[in-house]
């Protein structure tokens, strides 16, 4: 077999072995890109470790290769997308992110909704995450929908849109900024360019939103209890007067402090990648441009001004508790981000990707559809792997509440609830959650190993997108109301194996051994 076949073999395998883990194993997104970076440079010929050549050069083994992309990914990457979702954490709780998109409504008018809501989606997206993005905007979609007769189909999808181009196109989020990293590009340039490209997305795809909306046309219920789809009628459109009442009455910060945090890190970041493009005189002038408008520097910048300007008087445990909370999925971030780094190092140092542009050049269909086609099937596959992470949760919170019901129940008749655990965890009722959280709820030892407050999040995740397709989850949502007064009581900060606690308030007994 000839090297440039076995380097395409190996890389088809390498991808196909990564979305079928992600798809169809329980396999993580982490561990999957690692293995897939693993088989691809051993497919393509790639020594385990680095070994001597024959002219005494050194040839960089698989290992090798996969600790340098993973390490130069992060160099490049890790602070900035720390910073990054810090602010978006102050911006999401502070109600920054609802004052833009209201004022954006406000400013572009009524009648012209879809524009409002993909203006902001592309705003907010910049510095929070499309999928945080999504939970914070969908009441006011909904509202949206409810009180002006447009489809929430029309409403969601173009929202959705503007968070997802810029998500995927503009840094400081993962994306865009691993790949400006892998391939050199100045941040600045990168933010620039992607802002122009997708913008011109943008005016591309509202029409289509509206024009989809028109064609599945479906509103929420009079009572909010799911949706009603018909056939669409101009007169089915009203005003916005409810929804200026509803935002009228939220306590929201001005919009100046809303988007500063924004825009301020994008200007300093503009004004040294235009300096350097001039090519300006070394000088002390030179020295701060350059430092200010370092990404990293920049964000901190707009991190402490989210800070003293959107919780400038919430005290100082709660705003460390809100930048902590928003920065607990950032590991998982970065040990995706690295890993994507590693197989794109893999592809590099392999030779891989000059035979893959080689080859991608005799195709008759254009090269660009071939990282889409790639990224389209990773998007489906870790689509796929957040719906069973959303089911899992589910399935976990109540099956934790049924547990906590039944150590209730067995204390109050007079029971050991550890003999009533031992009797039935080899049975039916058996489970890997019994297993876990029974002996914790009996030693009443409820350090956290899934934070309540972190399984809150989650679960309205999920009844977000129960409401977006119709489907009931009334057992999610007693276990949330559940979990809220758990909440409400101080024990967010508790493993979720306090709701034991929830139960034994209530019926007045402790099921602690």
């Amino acid at each position: 077999m000839e090297d440039s076949t076995r380097m395409m073999l190996g890389l088809a395998i390498g991808i196909v072995l990564m979305i079928v883990l992600v798809m169809k194993t329980k396999i993580h997104t982490f561990i999957a890109l690692l293995l897939a970076s693993l088989v691809t440079g051993l497919i393509g010929g790639m020594p385990v470790v680095d070994i001597a050549g024959a002219n005494g050069d050194v040839i960089t083994g698989a290992i090798t290769a996969i600790k340098d992309g993973f390490g130069n990914t992060l160099k490049s990457t890790g602070i900035i997308i720390g910073l990054g979702v810090m602010m978006g954490g102050i911006l999401e709780v502070s109600g920054a992110a609802e004052q833009l998109a209201f004022t954006f409504i406000r400013v572009i008018g009524k009648r012209k909704e879809e524009w409002a809501l993909a203006i902001t989606g592309w705003v907010v997206s910049i510095p929070v995450f499309a999928d945080s993005a999504i939970v914070i905007f969908a009441p006011l979609v909904k509202a949206m929908s409810s009180v002006t007769g447009i489809s929430v189909i029309s409403l969601a999808l173009s929202l959705a849109c503007g968070l997802q181009l810029t998500h995927c196109m503009v840094p400081p989020t993962p994306g865009p900024l691993t790949a400006a990293g892998i391939m050199g590009i100045d941040v600045g340039q990168m933010i620039l360019l992607g802002m122009v490209v997708s913008i011109l997305m943008l005016i591309a795809i509202v029409p289509y939103c509206k024009w989809i909306g028109k064609r599945i046309y479906q509103t929420p219920k009079s009572d909010g209890d799911g949706y009603d789809r018909k056939e669409f009628k101009a007169e089915y459109i009203k005003t916005m007067d409810e929804v200026e009442n509803m935002m009228a009455q939220k306590k929201l910060p001005p919009f100046s402090l809303s988007i500063a945090p924004i825009l301020v890190p994008l200007v300093l970041i503009f004004i040294k990648t235009i300096w350097d493009l001039v090519g300006a005189d070394e000088g002390i002038a030179n020295s701060i441009i350059g430092l200010i408008g370092e990404p990293i520097v920049a964000l901190a910048i707009g991190t402490v001004l989210a800070i003293y300007g959107l919780v400038k008087k919430v005290e100082n445990k709660k705003v460390i508790g809100i930048m902590d909370t928003a920065i607990k999925d950032t590991g998982l971030i970065m040990l995706i981000t690295g890993a994507g780094g590693s197989l794109g190092n893999v592809i590099k140092v392999s030779g891989i990707g000059d035979v893959l542009g080689e080859a991608v050049v005799g195709l008759p269909i254009p090269s660009i559809l071939i990282p889409f086609i790639i990224a389209a099937l990773m998007r489906i596959a870790l689509g796929s792997g957040n719906v069973a992470k959303l089911a899992n949760q589910v399935i976990v919170a109540l099956n934790i509440a049924a547990v906590s019901e039944a150590m209730t129940l067995a204390k109050k008749m007079g029971t050991d609830p550890e003999l009533v655990y031992q009797a039935i965890r080899g049975g039916l009722a058996g489970s890997t959650v019994l297993d876990a959280k029974a002996p914790m709820m009996l030693e009443h030892n409820f350090k956290p190993g899934f934070r309540i407050e972190l399984h809150i999040k989650d679960l309205n995740n999920a009844l977000n997108a129960s409401h977006a397709v119709n489907a009931a989850l009334p057992l999610t949502a007693q276990v949330m109301e559940i979990m809220q007064s758990l909440k409400a009581d101080g024990n967010e900060k508790d493993d979720h194996s306090a709701i034991v606690k929830f139960y034994e308030k209530i019926s007045e007994v402790s099921v602690e051994k």
